[in-house]
Parts: C-alpha cells; structure tokens; sequence
C-alpha cells in the first residue's frame, strides 16, 4: 500500500527545552505529526529554509501541510502593524509562501492550518483582520466554539455537519484572496475555512486546529488526496 509522503511546515524557536538542554530546535506539536500518520500518510517535518528550494522541496512530497503558529507580517499584505500583532517571523513566512507558490505550481495536495490559512490568503492577494476576540482560550490554551460548513463545498463533503473545533487565534481573513471560497463560518461570522475550487490538486485551509482534536477528517481528507483519492 502506498503511503503518500506529507510535509508539515515546522516552527524554529531560539531556545527549546528539552531534557538538559536548551538549543535552538525546530518544533511542532506532536498532534500534526499523529494526525497525518493515523491517516496512513507519512510524516515529513520541514523546517525553515531558503524560498529558493521550495519548488525542490515540495516535488519530493505527496501533500503538504502548512501548519500553525506566529502571526504573518503586515507588511506582507500592505497594512501597517497593529500594536497587537505578534513579532514577525520574515524567514518562515518567506519559506512557507514559497512552499504555498511551490504546491499550486506542482498540483500538490495543500492543507493550511490557523496561520497556514491565513498564509495562504495572504498568497492570493488577500488581507487579514489583526485583531478578534472570542477565538481563543488563555495563554497556552485552546477554546472551543462552533464552525459551520458551506454546503457544496469541498469542506462540506468531509465535515457535512455543524461542528465544534478547538481554535487559538487573534487574526483571521478579511479581503479573500483570489481564486479562494469561503467553506466555513463561525457563529459570529468569521471565516473558519477558505477552499481553492480551481485549484490543479485538493486545498484547503482552516482557521482551527484539528491536530489539537479527536476529529480526524480534515486531515485524512489532505492524506486521501495526496494519495490519489479524491479527498
């Protein structure tokens, strides 16, 4: 059986702590890495690297996940920055939109999560509200709320019911960017979900974190289409 290969963006961080150690470390939490494996997929765990090795990269994987983490920098979409915007991280968001450009180029599989999804709104031309209350716990802890699937969307056909989701996020689409639908809402209208419906390979993105569930249907969805399913 074949186990198509996924690539997950990861975070690098300047002090990790592990064991007696603090280095500096790339690092993603455990649930990407469980979620595509459960799935059927391997799991390939990217760390930042030069843009220009995005294409190479991304022609050696099956389907990519770019995952979730520091807020993208404003001046990526053209807006100035909100005092309440987190420091920027310029060498992952160039990577990961590289990584994004890489995907639509090549027809490979693409699932965003939480940045991921912003991130790739931002690839098309789109722009992000900065701040947003209600979509997330305290420090270090995920809330839970209601997101709504679009029906006839690609999303609706994995998820077709009401659900509830864990999410950790201050930021969230505003102006969609181009070629994207929106394939979920939350009850106070943010959007919780973009799709490609032109797209040469399945993507989508969404604002929550399904790797901090026990829902395993989006992902699966990612690794069934880079598997050559339909997703």
């Amino acid at each position: 059986m074949h186990r198509p290969l996924i690539g997950i963006s990861t975070y690098l961080e300047d002090e990790a702590r592990w064991g007696v150690w603090t280095l500096p470390a790339a690092v993603l939490p455990a649930g990407y890495h469980r979620h595509v494996q459960q799935a059927g997929g391997i799991a390939a765990l990217l760390p930042p690297d030069a843009p220009e090795t995005a294409a190479a990269t991304v022609a050696r994987l099956d389907g990519l996940v770019i995952a979730g983490g520091a807020d993208v920098a404003p001046a990526r979409y053209g807006a100035a920055q909100d005092p309440r915007t987190g420091p920027p991280a310029p060498a992952r968001d160039a990577w990961e939109l590289a990584l994004i450009e890489a995907a639509s180029a090549a027809g490979v599989p693409l699932l965003g999560i939480c940045r991921g999804m912003q991130l790739l709104n931002v690839a098309r031309g789109g722009t992000l509200l900065q701040h947003l209350d209600g979509h997330g716990g305290p420090p270090g802890a995920f809330a839970r709320h209601t997101v709504t699937p679009v029906g006839g969307t690609a999303l609706a056909a994995v998820l077709p019911e009401e659900i509830s989701v864990p999410t950790y996020h201050h930021q969230a689409v505003d102006r969609l960017g181009r070629g994207l639908r929106v394939s979920a809402y939350a009850a106070d209208g943010t959007v919780e979900a973009v799709e490609d419906p032109g797209a040469r390979a399945f993507t989508l993105a969404v604002q929550w974190h399904p790797e901090a569930g026990d829902d395993p249907r989006v992902v699966a969805a990612l690794v069934a289409a880079a598997g050559g399913g339909t997703g």
